[in-house]
């Protein structure tokens, strides 16, 4: 599993001649790297006297964050997965016209699946960046940076997995879902930025105030 392996084991796997893990792995990985960061700060706000009014607000979002990371880090893996799954469609057999035509229904199907991976990294990236701007608001001033840095992760995912929506959205000729996926792809980028904006400005005028 690529989430068992040691930081140089997964970046040289990463650097290899490989097709996969690559950036649809990356994008829920650097999801997850952002919720981390949420955690830690989290952490570093619970069981402060000076934080005790928002203890019961920090024990929360320690609790999403952490389930959010879970979910970044089992995509980390589904990503992988849905990309040699669509590799192997592509190596069905094509030698006669009903060949060819399961091959091309084959082709659709896993990359339908591969398109909606990358979308619900999105998804969470929303989710996360919520949480995100949670502690750049109540948490420890001592981590504030952090809450910034875990805000950018989380959009960078964002925009990465908004790369891989699209490329397969390119293949597939469901004009419907294709519509339908791309317009969902749009409002979530949209919100993404949006949200990582308010954020950097929370963390820019608590750092001007320190």
């Amino acid at each position: 599993m690529l989430t068992r392996k040691t930081i140089d084991e997964f970046l040289d796997v990463l650097a290899s001649s490989l097709p996969a893990p690559g950036g649809g792995s990356v994008a829920a990985l650097s999801g997850a790297l952002g919720a981390a960061l949420t955690s830690m700060v989290a952490n570093l706000t619970i069981g402060k006297k000076k934080y005790v009014d928002v203890e019961a607000d920090m024990k929360k979002v320690l609790r999403e964050a952490e389930n959010l990371r879970a979910k970044f880090t089992s995509l980390v893996e589904k990503d992988t997965q849905a990309f040699n799954k669509v590799m192997e469609a592509f190596g069905l057999p094509k030698e006669t016209e009903d060949q060819k035509a399961l091959r091309s229904a084959a082709i659709d199907e896993v990359t339908r699946e591969a398109t909606l991976v990358p979308l619900e990294v999105m998804k969470h990236c929303i989710d996360a960046l919520a949480l995100a701007q949670e502690v750049a608001s109540k948490g420890n001033r001592n981590s504030i940076s952090d809450a910034g840095v875990s805000a950018l992760m989380l959009h960078a995912a964002c925009e990465g997995a908004a790369l891989n929506v699209k490329i397969n959205l390119n293949t597939l000729s469901d004009t419907d879902f294709v519509g339908w996926k791309s317009e969902e792809l749009k409002s979530l980028l949209k919100t993404s930025k949006m949200m990582l904006e308010e954020t950097q400005d929370m963390v820019a005028e608590k750092m001007r105030k320190e």
